[in-house]
């Protein structure tokens, strides 16, 4: 039976791809309020503004190509049980090949009404794969609904939490890439790792996490990851 390996990422492993990133300096919190674009209050109080905001992202992904980061993720598969658990909204990890992904913050790509769409298990319903293409008002779901990004806003329940909880409490291994661990509940998550599974967190700059398992390649991704695969 293969090892199991959860892998969080977080907007540092798809900077290398120059897909922006929000937090770091020159990146989109700086251009943006993010109350204003990525808040269900933003969204309510100017859907224009919002759905603008993500047809841009939406140009910036197409153009956008997996890194070696990506593609290391998805060839631990060959020898691994992965789960990628990614706060990142781009499918970079999907067109660099991983196969088993849950999208804690939504999907770029995706659209969904603005009213109801999970059912009380939290699996998704009425979303809409746009591609690369733009949304605009006006633009309805087949219920008369205006749809919105399949985004999950500030504010809003992150639904796939639980199953990103049962996916590290079962993992041997807990692989972080390029995540700030500044966003919740995403970075509580490696609380839940198994007292026996090491911790390893791949990023640039100190993250701010205290625990005996924790193994710090303190580089970035695409480096980062050939360190971790000589390690394993």
């Amino acid at each position: 039976m293969k090892k199991k390996i959860a892998v969080l990422t977080g907007a540092g492993v798809s900077a290398e791809s120059g897909f922006a990133t929000f937090r770091d300096s020159g990146g989109l919190w700086e251009k943006y309020n993010v109350n204003d674009v990525a808040s269900i209050e933003g969204w309510y109080r100017n859907r224009k503004l919002v759905l603008d905001f993500y047809n841009g992202l939406r140009e910036q992904l197409k153009a956008a190509s997996p890194n070696a980061a990506h593609y290391a993720i998805a060839s631990l598969e060959k020898d691994y049980d992965v789960c990628v658990i990614t706060q990142n909204v781009d499918n970079l990890h999907e067109r660099a090949g991983s196969t088993n992904i849950i999208h804690l913050h939504g999907e770029l790509t995706k659209v969904r009404p603005e009213h109801g769409i999970y059912d009380d298990t939290g699996s998704e319903r009425e979303v809409i794969d746009v591609g690369y293409d733009k949304v605009v008002l006006g633009d309805k779901a087949p219920n008369g609904v205006q749809l919105r990004p399949h985004i999950v806003f500030f504010g809003e329940v992150v639904p796939k939490i639980e199953a990103a909880i049962d996916v590290v409490s079962e993992a041997d291994i807990f692989l972080i890439v390029g995540s700030s661990l500044q966003v919740y509940p995403a970075a509580g998550l490696y609380r839940y790792a198994r007292p026996d599974a090491p911790i390893y967190i791949i990023d640039p700059k100190d993250v701010p996490v205290h625990d005996f398992r924790v193994t710090l390649i303190k580089d970035v991704a695409t480096k980062g990851m050939e360190k971790f695969i000589k390690e394993l």
